[in-house]
């Protein structure tokens, strides 16, 4: 048997508490993994985000094979050696950043040709070339390579879009090399319409990849109607996989999903919020940079243990970014490390203690009062 499998050690109504081996050990579920797109988490070290609770990091295709190459990465040691990051690692397939940063693109049956946003040069991925290159990465959780339909579309154009999807997978699966303890995830897409959800559900359980991503969402179409998209596709999906939403990570987003029934999350949120003065906490997201805390004494979040909040206080931090010190960015990035890791934390206690609905009405709550209710 591989060494990769999913056990789901308990359940609260529809959410899943789990736990995922690999061949780089195991990773806790539902996970938010670290966003470490060209192989570093922007912004800290990979041991801090490990102390912070981070189990999971994802790279991308896109980046790395175009610098520093996956050739590359493979003749020093692979992703794991490069990035000193032990734990498992999942790589994205690159269909993403193909549509939405390269240049003068053209797609056809065979895969993509396109233009690097970087130098101009020309490269051509495939789902062959993509499973080529997150082998060399040597990455745990290969994605298939799909095209990510744009919203909004027309139901015919995200089901040719969807059909091609599928037919992409179908050559991923052949060309994947399966090793103990790595996956191959297939990716349900559709858009936001149930009947192309259910038919790129049904191939890909067909082709019985070891876990499912559920692509095309969180691109503009409103939490609504992606809450109304996980209802659909999740229970047409073999329950026993791992299910991993991709590139959502507002947390009011992730405490839905959960719900749902979904297991991993990824997004650069996090770290792209800190690099720009935004902190997430337990009372909603505060700007930094507002000048309400140029006197304000009090820690970014009185219920965190990060170092931002534990040895420095708001006025601190205000005074970093207003003068672009780069220890701000530094701080507030670890900040919403550890409340992400803290937040998935709290989601997989809950549902072990069978007690999710009194967690998720606690988080609405204290979203609800707002950071300005702390002053009153």
């Amino acid at each position: 048997m591989s060494l990769f499998h999913f056990d789901i050690l308990a359940s609260d109504g529809k959410a899943r508490r789990g736990r995922v081996t690999t061949a780089h050990g195991t990773f806790e579920t539902p996970a938010f993994m670290a966003t470490a797109t060209a192989a570093t988490i922007k912004g800290t070290l990979p041991d801090l985000a490990r102390e912070a609770g981070a189990e999971l990091a994802i790279c991308n295709t896109y980046h790395l094979m175009l610098r520093p190459t996956a050739e590359r990465v493979a003749r020093l040691g692979g992703l794991h050696a490069f990035m000193d990051w032990p734990g498992p690692i999942v790589t994205d397939s690159g269909g993403f950043q193909v549509m939405s940063l390269a240049k003068l693109r053209t797609l056809n049956e065979n895969g993509v040709t396109f233009r690097s946003h970087i130098d101009g040069s020309k490269h051509i991925l495939t789902p062959e070339r993509s499973m080529e290159i997150q082998n060399l990465l040597d990455s745990d959780i290969t994605m298939c390579f799909d095209e990510c339909t744009a919203f909004p579309a027309t139901h015919e154009q995200a089901e040719q879009s969807m059909l091609l999807s599928m037919r992409w997978a179908e050559r991923c699966k052949k060309a994947f090399q399966p090793r103990d303890g790595y996956a191959l995830f297939g990716i349900n897409q559709g858009n936001v319409f149930p009947d192309l959800r259910h038919t790129s559900a049904a191939i890909l359980n067909d082709l019985n990849p070891e876990g499912f991503g559920i692509g095309g969402l969180a691109i503009g179409e409103g939490q609504e109607s992606m809450f109304a998209t996980l209802d659909e596709t999740i229970p047409a999906l073999t329950p026993e996989k791992p299910r991993y939403l991709m590139g959502v990570g507002r947390p009011d987003d992730i405490v839905g999903a959960v719900l749902r029934g979904i297991d991993m999350f990824d997004c650069v949120m996090p770290t792209r919020s800190g690099r720009t003065g935004q902190a997430f906490t337990r009372r909603g997201t505060v700007n930094i940079r507002n000048a309400r805390h140029l006197d304000d004494p009090r820690p970014l979040d009185e219920t965190c243990s990060c170092p931002a909040c534990t040895r420095y206080n708001r006025a601190y931090l205000h005074h970093l970014f207003r003068n672009e010190e780069m220890l701000g960015p530094i701080l507030l990035t670890l900040h919403n490390i550890h409340y992400y890791q803290r937040l998935l934390k709290g989601l997989r206690d809950a549902i072990e203690a069978h007690t999710l609905e009194t967690y998720v009405a606690d988080f609405y709550e204290h979203q609800a009062l707002g950071d300005l209710a702390a002053l009153s």
